[in-house]
């Protein structure tokens, strides 16, 4: 039998994720993905050049702000 999808559940593609680009990112995941230091990440979200979102103790940087961060320079 086969199940009829709902209008309102999210289409996946094959590959099992939503969306190719993650929404957040940890600090050592930026570290890796970017190059760029911890300290200079730490000094950029202070300068408010990268958002963040506080989960528990953890910080995320968002990736949408990491790309925006590239497409400056």
């Amino acid at each position: 039998m086969s199940r009829e999808r709902s209008s309102r559940e999210p289409q996946i593609p094959a590959g099992g994720r939503p969306h190719d680009e993650p929404i957040c990112v940890r600090i050592a995941a930026a570290v890796k993905l970017t190059g760029i230091g911890r300290s200079t990440l730490y000094e950029l979200i202070k300068a408010g050049e990268l958002e963040t979102v506080k989960v528990g103790r953890s910080t995320f940087i968002r990736y949408a702000s990491l790309k925006r961060l590239f497409e400056k320079s």
